[in-house]
């Protein structure tokens, strides 16, 4: 590596003195002192101000510690390789710009580098000339990002590398907690049950399908499942809420052998819980449904079908589920009171479901008409803004609006 240079340093005059740092300050870091003077010198005569470490561990160390605009590692170092200095950086710093050089450019590394958002991975020996314009594009996306980042901010959007998105996805997990709505019975003026909805306090991810999204783009469905499930399980060894608690169930936690074991938290009260299987991703993907749910009713479960009358969950998805309870989507319920074919689909529904002897909740009521339409029809159960919104346990109803 140090003969490759030789050639490129005669170009560097020992007389060069270093520009002000306009562009930026760069983290270079190599184990290799004299390899990693010659490019420093170089980025410093192109306008940058330099830091040079020589292990991986001093330098996430300082990242933590300091603000760069670019690190440029070497991936092969004792201690702490570039790929690991790299992960430990997007663990604080979701934008910092990080351009990995290797003498033995490996398949695996640079698909790991790429998967946790290196800028540029690039093989030694590196022309000084390549190295400096790689790391002024570097230094000037670096700028676009934190612009990005505060737009993502406030939209609540984030889409970022991987790395990041494990660094949101697991802030979304340690803040996580669970709002509850009530939903009601009309006839009775008494609440029916409560269902558990997911929060957390990771900017980007506030939405629950934001978080949902990342569960499956990581693979962690199950681990966003199990921390539901477990908080849904301690406010119900604290709290003892009145009425059942439902919990919102992805097709794939079905796979997930923690769902089926009497030790895991939410076992302890499955007789007061009502699984809702949402319309996320076809059953059809579940190898044997029905033997899923003879398993839960064994340890005292109770199924529900959610947003029926959207996506996969249509009258098909009985004979998979054959649910206690169904909810009917509030696509089918909004403006209800105004459209005669709504009210057509709902009153067939409602008369299906009392067939079957299965329970039928109507979700999004937000209106008075909208909920007399439903009553008109037969239904009883409603859950909706009109009654309460989601809320840390436990908003109470309300049921004096005429």
């Amino acid at each position: 590596m140090e003969t490759a240079l030789r050639g490129q340093v005669a170009l560097v005059s020992p007389l060069d003195k270093a520009s002000p740092g306009d562009k930026g300050t760069v983290l270079f870091v190599d184990d290799e002192a004299p390899i990693a003077a010659v490019y420093a010198r170089e980025l410093r005569r192109n306008g940058f101000t330099v830091e040079v470490a020589s292990d991986g561990r001093a330098a996430a160390e300082r990242c933590r510690q300091q603000r760069f605009d670019v690190l440029v590692s070497d991936v092969s170092m004792p201690n702490m390789s570039g790929i690991e200095l790299l992960r430990s950086v997007r663990e604080h710093d979701l934008d910092l710009p990080v351009v990995l050089m290797t003498g033995g450019p490996d398949v695996q590394d640079a698909i790991k580098a790429m998967e946790y958002g290196a800028f540029r991975y690039l093989a030694k020996p590196i022309p000084l000339r390549d190295l400096s314009d790689v790391v002024t594009r570097a230094a000037r996306l670096h700028q676009m990002a934190r612009v990005r980042r505060e737009i993502e901010l406030e939209s609540g959007r984030s889409i970022g590398d991987r790395a990041g998105l494990e660094v949101r996805f697991g802030n979304a997990l340690q803040t996580l907690w669970m709002a509850y709505q009530p939903i009601v019975s009309w006839s009775a003026r008494s609440v029916f049950a409560h269902e558990a909805l997911v929060r957390n306090e990771e900017a980007t991810m506030r939405h629950p399908d934001h978080l949902l999204e990342a569960a499956e783009r990581l693979g962690r469905l199950h681990d966003l499942g199990r921390a539901i499930r477990a908080n849904v399980a301690g406010m119900m060894r604290e709290s003892r809420p009145d009425g059942l608690i439902f919990v919102n169930l992805h097709t794939e936690d079905l796979t997930d052998p923690e769902l089926f074991s009497p030790r895991a938290p939410l076992s302890a009260f499955a007789s007061r819980v009502v699984l809702e299987i949402t319309e996320r991703a076809a059953m059809d993907r579940i190898e044997d449904p029905m033997a899923c749910m003879r398993r839960l009713r064994e340890m005292g479960y109770r199924i529900a079908v959610d947003d029926l009358g959207a996506g996969y969950a249509g009258l098909s998805s009985f004979a998979q589920i054959e649910p206690e309870i169904v909810k009917v989507d509030m696509s089918l319920v909004r403006d209800l009171d105004q459209s005669q074919t709504k009210q057509k689909l709902l009153r067939s529904i409602v008369e299906l479901c009392r067939d079957l002897k299965i329970q039928i909740i109507a979700e999004g009521i937000e209106t008075v008409a909208e909920r007399n339409a439903l009553i008109c029809l037969g239904g009883d159960l409603c859950q909706g803004y009109l009654f309460a919104r989601p809320e840390r346990p436990f908003p109470s109803p309300t049921f004096d609006r005429p």
